[in-house]
């Protein structure tokens, strides 16, 4: 649980007070499982990086319990081994924040930093995180293309990026440019549902990532 954000300056309080429906289930799960990092997720990755992924918010059993995005649950096995087979990742992901593994040209934010009840923010509690959001990808100046993981990133990525929603329509491996130069690539999210469905297939996925490499400023 010593994990430590690449860009501290720009993540929310550890008792982020902003969304009350968020802090009632976060103060509930202390008391439930004390042993878990229930608080807002920071980000992980290359704070010089030039690929940003922009997920949704944390899993319960994953982020939310580790405390590093997309580790512990059943979408963080397909997104780490899709970054190492790229050379995105190095080392051997245990699906623990203490496992080692090192992200390189690449960086994990979220939507929402803290854990929705049933993964569905409310569009206020969306809104309340957007400033976390706008400020790590100011901070990642290296950062020129982003992958979207699912509808509400994308949304949340277009407003943060300048755009807007009208004339960027979601879809996977729809590209989106910005007037600063920036790329959006949307993918469907990689949760067990879209996985066990077929609607993201593993071909699917990594499909997105060698997009974003044929983008590589």
């Amino acid at each position: 649980m010593a994990f430590v954000s690449p860009i501290p300056e720009t993540e929310p309080p550890h008792d982020c007070p902003r969304c009350p429906r968020l802090v009632a289930l976060r103060e509930a799960l202390r008391v439930e499982h004390p042993d878990w990092w229930n608080a807002p997720v920071p980000a992980f990755g290359d704070p010089d990086a030039w690929l940003c992924i922009v997920g949704l918010a944390p899993g319960k059993h994953g982020a939310n319990r580790t405390g590093r995005p997309f580790t512990g649950d059943y979408a963080g096995d397909l997104l780490f081994e899709t970054l190492a087979k790229y050379g995105f990742a190095r080392g051997t992901y245990r699906a623990d924040p203490d496992d080692g593994i090192s992200l390189h040209g690449i960086i994990i934010c979220n939507s929402v930093n803290c854990l929705p009840p049933e993964n569905k923010p409310r569009p206020t509690e969306i809104a309340n995180c957007r400033p976390f959001l706008a400020a790590q990808i100011d901070a990642v100046t290296k950062a020129r293309v982003y992958v979207a993981l699912g509808q509400i990133a994308h949304q949340s990525a277009v407003r943060t990026l300048g755009g807007k929603l009208s004339a960027c329509k979601f879809g996977h491996l729809a590209e989106h440019r910005f007037a600063g130069g920036e790329v959006l690539i949307d993918s469907y999210h990689c949760s067990r549902y879209n996985q066990n469905t077929g609607r993201l297939t593993r071909a699917m996925f990594e499909a997105v990532f060698e997009r974003a490499l044929a983008l590589r400023p």
